[in-house]
C-alpha cells in the first residue's frame, strides 16, 4: 500500500513545482494576515465612527476574528480529512467573502464584529487545509523546512498589507478594505482550484463520524508532547497577536508616528522575515526543538530587558523609538524560528489524522491566544508597557513548558 506522500492526489494531473506550491500555500495563509494587518491603519477612522466612546474596543476586530478562526478550525480539520483539502479551502473562502460583505456595510461596531466573526470562521478553511496539504507531502525536518520557505513568502504580505491598507483607506475610506479582502480571497480560490491537485488520496479519507473525531481528539489529548507543543504555540501566538492588536495605537499615541506607521510596519515585517530563512537553513542541522527552545529563551531575555527599559523610560526620543522598533520586530522574527518547528513537532506523530490533528492543535492555540490577547489590548494605557509585560509573562511560561518536552 502506498504511503500518504506516495499516493498524493491519485490523479493524472501533475503536482506543482516546489516553488509554485510554496507560493500558493503562502498566499493562502496570507489571506489571514491580510485580513488583520491591512486593517491596522483603519483603526482611527473606524474608532471615530463606530467606537467613539471607547476607542480601545476597536482592537476587538482582531481578537474576535482570531477567536472565530480558532473555533472554525475545529470543523475545518475533520471536513478536510473527509472531503479533501481543496473543497474546504473553497468553502471557507465563500464564508469569508460573506463576512467581508457584512463588515463592509456595518453601521455599528457590533455588526462589524459579527462580520469579522464570520470572516474568521471562513478563514479557518484556507488556514487548516493547506497545512494538511503540507503534511500530506512532507514530514519531519523536511516539513519544517518547507514550512519555513512558505513563511518566508508569507511574510511579504504582512510587510505590505498596512501600506496597501493605508492607500485604500486614503482613497476610498476604511470600508473599501473589505472589498480588497474579497478580491484577495477570490484570487487565492481560483489559483487553488485551477493549479493545485488534491493531496488527500481517497483511500486515506476518514468518515465524518463523531466517533472518528472524538477518537482523533483523544489521540491528540493523550500525547503529552503534542499537548506541550500546542501550549507553547498558544503562548507564542498570543505574543504575536498582542503586538498586532496594540502596535498601531503605540505608534500613534505614544510615538506620534501615525502617518509613517505603515512604512515602519513594512520594514519590520521584511526584517522579521529573515527569521524563517534562518530557520530553513538551521533546522536541518540543529533540529526543531533545540532551535525553537533557544529562540524562546533569547526572546524571553530580550523582553525582560525591554520591560525594564520601557517601564523606567530609560531611553527616550529617537533612541527610545529605535529600541521599541527592534523589540517589536523581534517578536515577529522569533516567530519565524518557532512556529514552523512547533507545528511540525506537534504533527509528527499524527500524520494519519493530519487534518483533524491540525484543526485541534491550531484551533486550541488560536482561541487561547486570542483570549490572552483581549485583556492585553484593552489594558493599553498610552504606553507600550502593558504589551511588553503581557509578552514577558507568555515567554516565561512558554520556556518552562518547552523545557519539559523531549528532544527531537
Amino acid at each position: 500500500m502506498k504511503t500518504r506522500a506516495e499516493a498524493g492526489s491519485g490523479r493524472d494531473k501533475p503536482a506543482l513545482s516546489t516553488a509554485e506550491f510554496v507560493a500558493l500555500i503562502a498566499m493562502t495563509f496570507a489571506l489571514i494576515a491580510f485580513s488583520t494587518d491591512a486593517m491596522l491603519p483603519a483603526f482611527p477612522s473606524m474608532g471615530a465612527e463606530l467606537a467613539a466612546q471607547d476607542p480601545n474596543r476597536i482592537s476587538l476586530v482582531i481578537s474576535v476574528f482570531m477567536v472565530a478562526l480558532g473555533v472554525g478550525t475545529f470543523l475545518a480539520g475533520p471536513f478536510a480529512d473527509t472531503y479533501g483539502r481543496k473543497p474546504v479551502v473553497i468553502g471557507g473562502v465563500a464564508l469569508f467573502i460573506l463576512g467581508s460583505l457584512i463588515s463592509y456595510y456595518a453601521v455599528s461596531l457590533e455588526t462589524l464584529l459579527a462580520g469579522r466573526f464570520l470572516q474568521g470562521l471562513g478563514a479557518a478553511g484556507p488556514r487548516i487545509a493547506p497545512l494538511a496539504m503540507v503534511r500530506d507531502l512532507y514530514e519531519g525536518r523536511r516539513m519544517a523546512q518547507i514550512t519555513s520557505f512558505i513563511m518566508t513568502v508569507f511574510m511579504l504580505v504582512p510587510a505590505v498589507a498596512p501600506y496597501c491598507g493605508s492607500l485604500i483607506i486614503g482613497a476610498l475610506g476604511w470600508r473599501a478594505v473589505f472589498a480588497a479582502f474579497i478580491l484577495f480571497a477570490v484570487l487565492v480560490a481560483l489559483w487553488m482550484t485551477i493549479r493545485q491537485p488534491e493531496t488527500l488520496h481517497p483511500e486515506f479519507r476518514r468518515p465524518l463520524r463523531l466517533a472518528e473525531v472524538t477518537g482523533a481528539a483523544k489521540e491528540v489529548a493523550l500525547n503529552r508532547d503534542v499537548l506541550l507543543y500546542s501550549a507553547v504555540l498558544s503562548l507564542g501566538f498570543a505574543e504575536l497577536l498582542a503586538v498586532i492588536s496594540s502596535i498601531q495605537p503605540v505608534y500613534d499615541v505614544y510615538f506620534g508616528k501615525v502617518e509613517s506607521f505603515p512604512l515602519w510596519f513594512a520594514l519590520g515585517a521584511l526584517v522579521a522575515a529573515t527569521g524563517t530563512i534562518f530557520n530553513a537553513v538551521l533546522v536541518m542541522s540543529l533540529g526543531m526543538r533545540r532551535l525553537a527552545l533557544t529562540a524562546i529563551a533569547v526572546k524571553l531575555a530580550f523582553t525582560a530587558v525591554a520591560l525594564v527599559v520601557m517601564k523606567g523610560e530609560l531611553l527616550t526620543g529617537t533612541a527610545g523609538f529605535a529600541f521599541w522598533f527592534i523589540w517589536s520586530t523581534s517578536i515577529f522574527f522569533f516567530a519565524g524560528l518557532v512556529f514552523g518547528n512547533l507545528n511540525a513537532l506537534a504533527l509528527r506523530p499524527l500524520g494519519h489524522i493530519a487534518g483533524t490533528a491540525a484543526s485541534l492543535i491550531t484551533g486550541v492555540s488560536t482561541v487561547v491566544a486570542a483570549l490572552i490577547t483581549i485583556p492585553i489590548g484593552l489594558a493599553f494605557d498610552g504606553t507600550p508597557v502593558p504589551l511588553v509585560f503581557g509578552n514577558l509573562c507568555c515567554s516565561v511560561l512558554a520556556y518552562a513548558l518547552m523545557r519539559r518536552t523531549i528532544d527531537d
